[in-house]
């Protein structure tokens, strides 16, 4: 089982840490796009929380990816992942009819959230850069 294990783990920190590094990616090409977004959501400097975002899920992204450090860069896009589950899908603010997108994006962003304890708790497993020691 130990082996699975490691496999599973593997698989699971590439799943988790994908979408953030494919989604940093997209916020480097569309840089004014992303800080628009946050302006709209009433955010200061909104410039530098794009900058904030795209080394948070391209650098902490990879990092899980590989298994380097594993442990701090799933805890610091767990942070990542609770602050915009609170400033960006506040759903319950919102009217009825509008609520149910953001509502999935808070509970998909709270699962990525406990994704990203596991890491922090367990570690990367044997297979990644540190060998399950960070």
């Amino acid at each position: 089982m130990d082996k699975l294990q490691d496999l599973f783990a593997l698989i699971g920190r590439i799943a988790l840490a994908g979408i953030f590094v494919k989604s940093g990616i997209g916020k480097i090409g569309g840089f004014a796009a992303t800080a628009g977004y946050i302006a709209s959501k009433g955010l200061p400097l909104p410039e530098v929380g794009a900058v904030i975002a795209i080394v948070v899920e391209v650098v902490a992204g990879i990092a899980l990816i590989i298994g380097w450090k594993a442990r701090w860069a799933a805890l610091a896009i767990a942070i990542f992942t609770l602050a915009t589950m609170f400033l960006f899908h506040p759903y319950w603010t919102l009217a009825a009819d509008k609520q149910y997108p953001e509502m999935l994006a808070f509970w998909k962003n709270l699962a990525i959230f406990g994704g990203m304890l596991m890491v922090m708790a367990f570690g990367a497993g044997k297979f990644s850069v540190d060998r399950g020691r960070g």
